[in-house]
């Protein structure tokens, strides 16, 4: 994708007339040379991946490590309770995050979404809206393409590896996506998804990659967990009309600026942070050879 910034994506939207969507849609046909049936082929089978993750989840399964495996099952089954504290749709979406993580950790397959360690986020928004009966899969479809193109500029803008910019490229990242996805499936506009990606990304700025034993599994598959209640809650404040005060590329440039900072202990080298806790070194002295 050639897209440089949020604005860019808006700006001509506005000039050719043409949804957010449309124009990544576009983008990614000029770029790899298909035609749109191709490109939105290659969406679909994505979105089913997705979809066959969620499907497929085992709460029976654990790690190789031990460290996760049955919170999914458990938020599930606490969900059925009907005495949650966030409700029914929202604790339905931790549940997801939870389980699309721990089939990360578990080694099934999962779409990364910008990374494995966030595969949790998206699908977890998406996937819950979709079983819900509440979007149908052509607006899912064109919802993935909104949060390729947010995820592009964030890619080409700063990072979304956590080696190169802790959590907050990876979870946030996803988060920013999420939220975008999200605006777009409510019906709004343009400038309320880049707010929303922009306040979702601002709210999780300076999180740090701090994996235990240097494993995708503590506490990333949890942090899938924020992301997405992070996402809906700033999907509605961009639908309510609330704005990000600084302006969504320029939050972008920020995260990049903070993960540059971030000391190598912090960027997924399991040195620090929660990696570096007592019971930390405590697990992974146990699974040294």
């Amino acid at each position: 994708m050639s897209y440089q910034s949020l604005e860019e994506i808006n700006q001509l939207c506005i000039e050719k007339k043409i949804s957010f969507w449309r124009a990544i849609l576009l983008d990614d046909m000029e770029e790899r040379t298909v035609r749109e049936e191709e490109s939105i082929h290659t969406m679909e089978t994505m979105w089913d991946a997705m979809l066959s993750a969620s499907d497929d989840y085992d709460e029976k399964l654990i790690s190789s490590s031990g460290l996760v495996g049955g919170m999914g099952g458990q938020m599930e089954a606490y969900r059925r309770t009907g005495d949650t504290l966030c409700g029914d749709f929202v604790s339905k979406v931790i549940a997801q995050a939870l389980q699309m993580g721990e089939s990360n950790a578990c080694m099934k397959r999962i779409v990364a979404a910008p990374t494995a360690g966030a595969c949790g986020v998206i699908p977890a928004v998406l996937v819950t809206l979709y079983k819900e009966g509440k979007i149908c899969k052509e607006k899912i479809i064109q919802s993935l393409y909104v949060t390729a193109g947010i995820g592009q500029v964030i890619a080409s803008r700063a990072f979304i590896a956590g080696a190169a910019g802790g959590c907050q490229a990876e979870v946030g990242a996803a988060s920013a996506m999420a939220a975008g996805a999200l605006v777009f499936l409510k019906g709004g506009d343009n400038t309320q998804i880049i707010h929303a990606s922009a306040m979702a990304l601002k709210n999780l700025l300076g999180l740090v990659c701090d994996p235990v034993a240097g494993l995708v599994e503590v506490p990333c598959v949890k942090r899938n967990v924020i992301g997405a209640v992070n996402a809906l809650s700033a999907a509605d404040m961009a639908l309510a009309g609330i704005t990000s005060r600084i302006p969504p590329d320029q939050v972008i440039d920020a995260m990049r600026e903070v993960g540059e900072s971030m000391h190598v202990s912090l960027r997924e080298t399991g040195r620090g942070g929660l990696a570096n806790t007592p019971k930390a070194r405590e697990i992974s002295g146990k699974m040294e050879p």
